[in-house]
């Protein structure tokens, strides 16, 4: 078996065969001519195809490079200098990275780790909220690296709480879990700022094309005239992102396997001495291990072509982010790190840190 990449989350099952019949099928037009989607009343064919699929009007319906590129453009909308800007303590770097663009101040709030699972603590959200007055909040869901997702009730909580707060609920990760929600439009309804990002480029395995779109309320005016493409977007990516929408039952499959191997993961790597895994609703899981092993772990996965995430954030540097490969190469992962444990038996194994 050959290096196999599981540090980035990537989809490694890859697109639906209709993404690649529409590639085949690619013409000149596509890729020497600007859309003339606007002929039909319409700003593309994936974003009012989106926008029927979600019952929203499609000018609440904004595509991108990404869901990057949204969250990018909402906090350079919405976050002026010296504004809070409220997000999760242990997620994507990222969101720190933009907030420091405009100047804008940042507070974060921890996901508490219960059993084998994080969760998200709504009371200290609203807490921060009453001190803070934050102008944007920020919720990953399911977040990254830990996995998790905020619950329904405690999302409608915060958005009732927080009425003149731009709320940003990035779900690139939606799709992995057993569990669809389908209530864009009653979310939407029922605060005017929330914008909701999703992507093409996770449960779609479709990360090199970086297309990406946000739902948005009623509210949130002035980055839909900010995001505005007036030429139009890039038709070939519109193509195969809609012929990926028409095969949902290959994805469908997908998450069906991951899920099951989800299961295998957390069954073997709670059978380890000094490995936690932690339960997951996206495509890789968080394994928390022995720290002094780190070393070690690192140089035999290597030998044996593996690259995890090794994370160093604080709080979770005694932590690997797994993503979650094909059948082969779940069971490839697992028997390699059965075998590393097994053969480093001898390395000490106790944190070399307390955790607060």
């Amino acid at each position: 078996m050959g290096q196999i990449l599981l540090d980035r989350n990537e989809n490694q099952y890859g697109p639906a065969p209709t993404c690649y019949r529409a590639l085949r099928e690619a013409n000149l037009l596509q890729m020497s001519m600007y859309s003339r989607d606007y002929l039909l009343a319409r700003k593309s064919e994936l974003s009012y195809r989106l926008s029927h699929q979600f019952g929203i009007p499609e000018n609440r319906l904004l595509l991108s490079y990404g869901s990057e590129d949204m969250l990018k453009q909402t906090v350079h909308c919405y976050l002026k200098p010296g504004e809070t800007m409220l997000s999760p303590r242990q997620s994507w770097w990222y969101y720190k990275s933009i907030a420091k663009e405009v100047g804008g101040k940042q507070v974060e709030y921890a996901l508490h780790e219960k059993g084998h699972k994080f969760e998200y603590s709504i009371e200290e959200m609203l807490r921060l909220c009453d001190i803070h007055h934050p102008q944007l909040i920020l919720i990953a869901s399911p977040n990254n690296p830990t996995g998790n997702s905020i619950r329904k009730e405690d999302l409608i909580k915060l958005i009732e709480y927080c009425k003149s707060s731009v709320i940003v609920l990035d779900e690139a990760y939606f799709g992995f879990s057993n569990e669809r929600r389908n209530d864009i439009k009653k979310l939407l309804e029922s605060h005017g700022l929330l914008v909701i990002l999703r992507t093409f480029s996770k449960y779609y395995a479709l990360a090199g094309l970086r297309i990406g779109y946000a739902c948005v309320g009623e509210d949130v005016t002035h980055l839909t005239t900010y995001s505005a493409r007036y030429l139009g977007y890039n038709q070939l990516t519109e193509k195969i992102a809609l012929a990926a929408l028409d095969d949902e039952e290959y994805y469908h499959s997908i998450t069906q396997k991951m899920c099951e191997d989800k299961e295998s993961y957390y069954r073997e790597f709670a059978s380890l001495e000094g490995f936690t895994p932690f339960h997951s609703d996206a495509n890789f899981i968080l394994v928390r291990y022995p720290i002094l092993q780190k070393q070690y772990l690192e140089s035999e996965l290597r030998r044996r072509n593996i690259v995890l995430k090794f994370l160093s954030d604080p709080g979770l540097e005694d932590c690997i982010r797994i993503t979650v490969g094909t059948k082969e190469q779940n069971a490839f992962v697992i028997s390699s790190m059965k075998e590393i444990v097994k053969l480093g038996v001898s390395i000490p194994s106790q944190p070399a840190f307390v955790k607060g």
